[in-house]
């Protein structure tokens, strides 16, 4: 008996020598990258709405509040991590400068930012403390920068493309690895504004070749064409993106993706836990539930930022 399964086991052996090697079959395009890859793994994250908005009860602030108002005595993001982080999120978008304009960080571009405000006399800096929060609860870092402009006197010109560039280029090259940059195509309705969005993308490409880029359009990440987190039943991660930019918002196409799409684009489901974005005390009372919260996302697939 030994003796025989022997002889099988040589066989087998001889057998498989002699096999002609297959190479795998060629991937069926689009296919993700690298990067959108370790997007896809991220499971769910927070979107953090904060700012001057949180102060003056708004949500599209209108750029007129004084410097001062912002004036978080009481900020710990280092709480902010660590509850992200017990929630099992992986990471954190923070709104670095909403419709209104001001800036969390100490920017170049603008008197209307952190420096000019009597926090932590003018010397503060959220994005450096959130960023540091991130890197020591092991988190990834996100960055969302509002186009539209409602304080900066050069917006509507086509000199404002290149204040938002720099904006990008000071977030991206001070705060260590980007993981994503969300933008959208948000526009004053009087104060018509051409975006560069060409060039914000390769702007966003040269300081951090490994983020990814979301808006309506991608080219990184859509989209789901809703804000209340929920995903077509099927929802395809490719998509005919012909045509498509920041700000046209196709929602029903948004939430489903096309089956022969010729562009990788998964969508990307963001759900506030109050009715708006931003904090109100008002809404105090109106916060989703757990179940509520846990009921959507495990409905739906891909990565989804939650506000908080």
């Amino acid at each position: 008996m030994k003796a025989t399964l022997l002889i099988v086991c040589l066989c087998s052996n001889i057998s498989l020598a002699f096999e002609p090697k297959v190479s795998p079959p060629a991937p069926v395009k689009p296919v993700p990258t690298t990067s959108q890859l370790r997007w896809q793994q991220l499971g769910y994250y927070a979107f953090v709405h904060f700012g001057m908005n949180t102060f003056t009860d708004h949500e599209w602030g209108e750029g007129r509040a004084h410097p001062d108002t912002f004036n978080p005595t009481s900020l710990d993001c280092r709480q902010w991590a660590r509850v992200a982080r017990d929630a099992g999120m992986k990471a954190i978008i923070i709104t670095a400068k909403h419709h209104d304009g001001f800036c969390l960080w100490p920017s170049s571009t603008t008197t209307y930012s952190v420096k000019t405000s009597k926090w932590r006399d003018g010397k503060g800096d959220v994005l450096k403390e959130l960023s540091e929060a991130c890197h020591e609860y092991g988190l990834k870092f996100g960055v969302y920068i509002s186009p539209w402009d409602r304080n900066h006197p050069l917006y509507g010109t086509p000199a404002y493309n290149r204040v938002y560039k720099e904006q990008w280029r000071e977030v991206l090259t001070n705060y260590g690895e980007v993981f994503e940059a969300w933008l959208d195509g948000a526009n004053d309705q009087k104060k018509r504004m051409v975006y560069d969005f060409n060039g914000f993308f390769q702007t966003i490409r040269t300081y951090q070749p490994n983020a990814v880029i979301f808006s309506d359009a991608g080219p990184d990440i859509r989209w789901v064409g809703n804000e209340r987190g929920i995903a077509g039943e099927t929802n395809w991660s490719t998509r005919d993106n012909e045509g498509s930019f920041p700000g046209f918002a196709d929602e029903k196409a948004l939430n489903t993706g096309d089956e022969t799409g010729t562009s990788w684009l998964p969508a990307e489901c963001d759900v506030s836990i109050r009715p708006g974005w931003f904090y109100h005390s008002s809404d105090d009372d109106k916060i989703k539930s757990v179940t509520q919260l846990m009921n959507i996302y495990t409905a739906r697939s891909g990565a989804m930022p939650i506000c908080c």
